[in-house]
């Protein structure tokens, strides 16, 4: 198993504290950053949401029992995350919305998530090579955030990333069990890593939300985030036996921005449909 990243325990203890300590908060005392903060957190919650739908959509059809309750549970985890995310934004929108307005009353065009994770599932190795490299995408992010000038945005992210620290442990296994196991699981899982290899660029390419972000000590430049994710991909798929994609200029990219594929369209029309279709229902 790859040397990940160490989360211990007591650093997870540590960074709690930190992230509790009292500090000069920028989306408070610099009302101009505002709609960059709303932005950022959108991408993160959208993001946390799209991913949590698509492994929702496995319950009851996974291979193995094992595998679709744990599916299920990091969906749940994903949530839980958007919820704090988006309803962090709702609070910095001040325009009356709550974090359910947020993933249930907006269009496609007004998403923010990576276009990684709208791609359809497709098979077994699809869905967990997507998950993997969103997941070393996710810690990395996460980690830096627990040192976001804003504290609410760091403790979200203490909360979040125990939870992120599994998930990449996870998907990080079993990359290497079907990377290296038989020839037809091999040869799924390279051929899931060649088609969503061109998506992972989009989560370094920022832009000027993300460098007023960045300036204000709010969130890394997500350039930043590069080093270290190629550093546990690389590991991971090596000694999955699988070759990591160099040299690829196809980068696909657009979503943070707003600008989707065809594929998010249709899960939002299944996901906000009971909302749209019955405003306000309770149960």
């Amino acid at each position: 198993m790859p040397s990940l990243p160490d989360m211990t325990t007591p650093n997870v203890e540590a960074l709690a504290a930190d992230a509790r300590a009292p500090r000069p908060d920028p989306a408070e005392t610099v009302p101009e950053l505002k709609p960059a903060l709303f932005e950022g957190l959108c991408r993160l919650g959208d993001s946390t949401l799209v991913l949590g739908h698509r492994l929702s959509e496995w319950c009851g059809k996974g291979p193995a029992l094992e595998e679709d309750i744990a599916l299920a549970n990091i969906a749940l985890d994903l949530i839980g995350h958007t919820q704090m995310w988006l309803g962090l934004a709702a609070e910095v929108e001040e325009a009356g919305r709550s974090a359910d307005d947020l993933a249930y009353l907006r269009d496609a065009m007004r998403f923010r998530n990576l276009l990684l994770v709208e791609l359809p599932n497709g098979d077994m190795a699809r869905t967990l090579m997507r998950q993997f490299l969103f997941d070393a995408w996710h810690h990395e992010m996460l980690e830096r955030l627990t040192g976001s000038d804003s504290a609410r945005v760091a403790e979200i992210a203490v909360k979040a990333l125990k939870e992120v620290r599994y998930h990449l442990e996870r998907s990080s296994d079993l990359v290497i069990r079907l990377g290296d196991g038989t020839a037809e699981s091999h040869r799924r899982m390279a051929g899931a890593l060649d088609m969503l290899w061109p998506y992972t660029g989009e989560m370094f390419a920022g832009d000027g939300t993300d460098a007023a972000l960045a300036e204000a000590g709010i969130a890394p430049d997500p350039a930043s985030l590069h080093e270290a994710w190629h550093g546990i991909v690389t590991e991971v798929l090596e000694e999955a036996t699988l070759g990591v994609p160099e040299g690829r200029a196809d980068v696909q990219k657009g979503g943070r921005q707003g600008r989707h594929t065809e594929h998010l369209g249709y899960l939002l029309a299944e996901m906000q449909f009971l909302q749209r279709a019955y405003p306000g229902a309770e149960w």
